[in-house]
């Protein structure tokens, strides 16, 4: 018996049930990377992208910017020595007159940005220093559980908008003149059109804000609900570089060449606490918008760098060429018990 039921025992095989799928054997494309191939490709890089270098680079250099480094000019000569006492103190006169001098002609309009350096608003704790929830929404008003220190006053009332980054809200002021004519500078339209719609609600207003014993710059206009705050909505775009530019406003007016700008301006942000620089800056656009040879350098180096393979390689196909391995000899058949028969 014990005989009769071994030879009736069925050997069970592990093996997977063969499959194209399981197996990548699925008919697919295999390119072989031929000489011509690699020259071709390296050729046809090299020549698209050396133009778009060519033009990226004409294009800023065709973009007029101006501006004036002001946190260390616009401290008074008695107080060069300490300008953390000259910024905190708050019966210290902080208007400082500074002149531009326009070096070129600037088509409008003209973009006013401010320069901030060493400022490193990608920090982690600065950066998470923020309630999406309540900038959206009323709704969301009690939510600053992130934005401490300053999330709610002494007396646990909400602060809107909370945070650090809204806290530090910069607040210099900038008065433009030529010739004692003064230059508006519109406030509108500097914010992105999707910040205002969709991180910012219309109906949040600033509550608290600024209220307690340290400020830390700008205050808002509690009439004013956080979709319109496009100062507040600009400074909220976090910047990745620890220098970084901000838009101020426009200048609807052609600037001439000679012309000299007279800017009031007025220095109430506190850089001087952790050796930070101000600068403010006056600019055109083009196409590839401000001023940034980066794009048109990196193009150019990459197409040039593809053009000088392709060169290479030729020189070395010529000099000393390889013979091409057969083909033939990566296919494989299989039986149909499964075994594999190699060409």
């Amino acid at each position: 018996m014990a005989l009769q039921g071994s030879s009736s025992t069925t050997t069970h095989s592990k093996r997977p049930k063969y499959s194209q799928f399981t197996q990548q054997e699925l008919p697919a494309c295999k390119p072989i990377l031929t000489p011509a191939v690699v020259i071709t490709a390296f050729i046809f890089v090299g020549v698209v992208f050396v133009p778009i270098g060519i033009a990226s680079l004409l294009a800023s250099e065709q973009v007029v910017e101006i501006g004036i480094q002001y946190d260390k000019e616009c401290i008074p000569n008695n107080y060069r020595n300490e300008e953390l006492s000259y910024i905190q103190s708050t019966t210290t006169n902080k208007t400082c007159t500074q002149t531009v001098p326009v070096s070129k002609f600037m088509k409008s309009p003209v973009y006013v940005y401010y320069q901030l350096d060493n400022f490193y608003q990608n920090h982690r704790r600065y950066f998470k220093s923020k309630s999406d929830a309540q900038l959206r929404s009323k709704a969301g008003e009690l939510d600053t559980e992130a934005c401490d220190p300053e999330g709610v006053t002494a007396n646990d009332d909400p602060i809107v908008p909370c945070g650090l980054i809204a806290w530090s809200l910069f607040n210099d002021t900038y008065e433009f003149s030529i010739k004692n004519k003064v230059l508006e500078v519109s406030k509108q339209n500097i914010a992105w059109k999707s910040d205002q719609r969709h991180k910012f609600g219309s109906n949040v207003y600033p509550q608290n804000f600024q209220s307690g014993s340290l400020i830390g710059g700008a205050k808002l206009n509690s009439s004013i609900p956080l979709s319109e705050q496009e100062d507040l909505i600009v400074w909220m775009r976090i910047a990745a570089l620890p220098t970084f530019r901000k838009l101020y406003g426009t200048i609807d007016r052609d600037l001439q060449h000679g012309e000299e700008i007279t800017v009031v301006i007025e220095n109430n942000y506190n850089t001087y606490s952790f050796g930070g620089g101000k600068r403010l800056v006056l600019s055109t656009t083009t196409w590839i918008g401000g001023k940034n040879d980066f794009m048109g350098i990196a193009y150019l180096t990459i197409g040039a760098l593809c053009l000088f393979l392709a060169l290479a390689s030729i020189i070395v196909y010529l000099i000393k060429p390889r013979p091409f391995g057969d083909p033939s000899f990566l296919c494989a058949e299989r039986s149909l018990n499964g075994h594999l028969i190699q060409n």
